[in-house]
């Protein structure tokens, strides 16, 4: 499945979900591995109605259908929280750190830190040799790293508005 360009998606505006496209999405939030037959019976709708609308949603964006993984199970077993701050533009280092693979959350915020970055590693060394990475970047003028010790929760059933 091709996943639709972020950039292109932050340009456009965000589409206008009905009723039934918000059950869909909190059905498949809830189980992403429902048949579209289960779908089309929870909300009234022919699967060919259904299978269409899943579609759209994914095309434009606001739904992805992955598979969520235990980092520690798959051989990751180091997480992070990275604070990085920025001299000058703080957009500036973002297309580097979006490009790193071991990237999986990146976003700017306003406070301490222009960039949070979480990252999934492979063991302690790995966040070493990344951290020299992020710190040689351009732009980069400091950096503050949260290990992950425990994971109590993560949610992605949060529901739509």
């Amino acid at each position: 499945m091709n996943l639709p360009d972020p950039a292109a998606r932050a340009t456009r505006r965000p589409p206008v979900l009905d009723d039934v496209s918000r059950a869909l999405i909190e059905m498949l939030q809830r189980d992403g591995r429902q048949s579209y037959a289960s779908l089309a019976a929870a909300v009234n709708l022919s699967e060919t109605t259904v299978r269409q609308r899943v579609q759209r949603l994914l095309d434009a964006g606001v739904i992805q259908v992955v598979a969520v993984t235990d980092p520690t199970h798959v051989g990751f077993t180091r997480q992070a929280m990275i604070g990085i701050r920025v001299d000058g533009d703080p957009s500036a280092p973002v297309a580097a750190i979006e490009a790193l693979p071991e990237v999986e959350y990146l976003v700017s915020t306003a406070g301490t830190f222009d960039l949070l970055v979480e990252v999934v590693c492979e063991d302690d060394e790995h966040v070493l040799d990344l951290l020299a990475r992020l710190r040689r970047l351009p732009g980069v003028s400091g950096t503050e790293t949260f290990l992950y010790l425990k994971l109590h929760r993560q949610r992605y059933d949060w529901g739509t508005r």
